[in-house]
């Protein structure tokens, strides 16, 4: 056991001094976010352009983001524990190609199906996040300062993503109109800026040059993958064909089956995937049944909101009646709180500590959704809720990968940081596919001339979604409370 970074730090007037020798790899990573916000945020403005342009209803594109989630779950364990065994600046380097191709496929995809799997492709960024703290946490190691100087990178590289966000969704809603609606043109901009991003990996961040010389686990990942798939099998089944079928209830049922046999099978190796005995630390299992849980909201709900900031209250009784560059505000406003909290996160952990930090912030979430179910009739009340719960999501999006890495032994720290990532879109693929399920029961109601459908999904279905992300979010600060006290302020050296 190696002796507590606490006892390894220097006089605070040396933090500046520090802090410079990773700045600029930093500022290198920061364009890599600033490419994942743009993805993250550029699309949601356009989704019901999207929807007409496939000819598919409202809810349908919910299952674009349960197929991206999916992939993304998959992609972050086993990538980030190839980083642990590679290096993690190869890893990244990997995962921005294979965006960047997704990225221009979704471009020249006129179909559901291309589209489906070219946007599902497009989820190997959700690794990018904790690579890059694998990348700073093992420079400032070096330096003897792991925990503060990740805590103020997380910040900084989140605060980068959240502002490619607002100026991806700011950008899309106003270049659809630009483009004089031309949807193919319009999504080629994000499509550029990735591959701005794999130079940017290529020629600006170091290698880190850590290794565990661990093996690769291909039988977990088959097990994974196996059973990921059928529980998302199972969850398409109960859309598709009722709770009365059998497939439903089969498909979960050997979903389980195999997560099971995953369970066992990782518990029998010498280097796991996924590593169960990090994984059930008292200080460790909090933060990733949170991340799971924040993902029902941070990745779940976007799309939902979209959908009722466009339908149209005269037509349905409900909705704000939005263009798509009225939605790009909202979104515009939410990330803004994000991009705040995500500031904000190593200043308030730096005075109150990082556990209570991410209580708070889940509180935060909460109440923000919690106040959608009596306040939701006009942009104002919309926007106030969000900025509440966008002030906790920006902390906990910037925190849990932090937490993650002071909470896990060092030559496991690409894994603890990748599982945030994979856990929370495993949460959130899940929370898609729910979600898409209550608002299915579209309104048929015909417009006056009866030549078009009413393609809005019901008022009832939006509220099962505020009630599930405020609920699992008041959870999650629960769940923190089983977190040791100064378990998560720093990394032990080594293990």
């Amino acid at each position: 056991m190696g002796t507590p970074l606490s006892a390894n730090r220097e006089p605070d007037k040396a933090q500046p001094v520090r802090w410079s020798a990773v700045a600029g790899i930093v500022g290198f990573l920061a364009i890599v976010e600033l490419t994942s916000g743009i993805l993250q945020g550029y699309y949601t403005p356009l989704m019901t352009d999207i929807a007409r342009h496939l000819d598919i209803q409202d809810a349908d594109v919910n299952w674009f983001e349960a197929a991206q989630l999916m992939v993304s779950a998959l992609a972050v364990p086993l990538l980030a524990s190839l980083g642990d065994i590679f290096g993690h600046k190869k890893m990244l380097l990997l995962s921005a190609i294979v965006t960047a191709v997704a990225s221009w496929a979704v471009v020249f995809s006129g179909s559901f199906t291309t589209f489906l799997i070219a946007w599902a492709l497009q989820g190997f960024y959700a690794v990018w996040l904790p690579l890059e703290i694998a990348i700073v946490f093992s420079r400032a190691r070096k330096l003897g300062a792991p925990g503060p100087m990740t805590r103020r990178a997380a910040g900084l590289l989140v605060g980068a993503l959240e502002f490619g966000v607002i100026a991806g969704a700011l950008a899309g809603g106003a270049l659809i109109g630009v483009f004089g609606g031309n949807l193919a043109l319009t999504m080629m901009i994000p499509a550029v800026a990735t591959t701005i991003c794999i130079f940017a990996v290529a020629f600006g961040v170091p290698d880190d040059g850590q290794r565990n010389e661990a093996k690769i686990d291909g039988g977990g990942f088959g097990y994974l993958a196996v059973g990921l798939l059928l529980l998302t099998s199972g969850l398409s089944f109960l859309r598709i064909n009722g709770p009365a079928s059998p497939l439903v209830w089969s498909s979960l049922a050997l979903g389980l089956a195999v997560l099971y046999m995953f369970y066992r099978h990782e518990n029998k190796q010498a280097d796991p995937l996924i590593d169960f005995k990090v994984l059930f630390a008292r200080s460790m299992w909090p933060v990733q049944l949170t991340a799971g849980l924040f993902g029902v909201s941070v990745l779940g709900a976007q799309i939902p909101m979209s959908t009722f900031a466009r339908t149209d209250p005269a037509v349905n009784g409900y909705g704000l009646g939005l263009s798509a560059s009225g939605v790009s505000v909202i979104i515009g406003a939410y990330v803004l709180a994000l991009l705040t909290g995500a500031l904000l996160f190593p200043v308030a952990a730096r005075r109150v500590g990082t556990r209570v930090t991410l209580i708070g912030a889940s509180m935060l979430v909460g109440i923000g959704y919690l106040l959608f179910l009596p306040l939701h009739d006009s942009l104002a009340q919309v926007l106030a809720n969000m900025m509440v719960a966008g002030l906790g999501s920006g902390a906990l999006v910037a925190a849990l990968p932090s937490a993650a890495a002071a909470a896990a032994p060092f030559h496991r720290t690409g894994m603890a940081t990748g599982l945030t990532n994979a856990i929370k879109t495993i949460g959130g693929s899940f929370a898609s596919a729910i979600f898409g399920l209550a608002l299915i029961g579209q309104v048929a109601r015909a417009v006056t001339d009866g030549s078009a459908e009413n393609f809005a999904a019901p008022l009832a279905g939006y509220m099962v979604v505020w009630a599930i992300c405020g609920g699992t979010a008041v959870v999650c600060a629960l769940i923190l409370f089983a977190v040791p006290r100064d378990a998560l302020e720093d990394a032990p050296l080594s293990k």
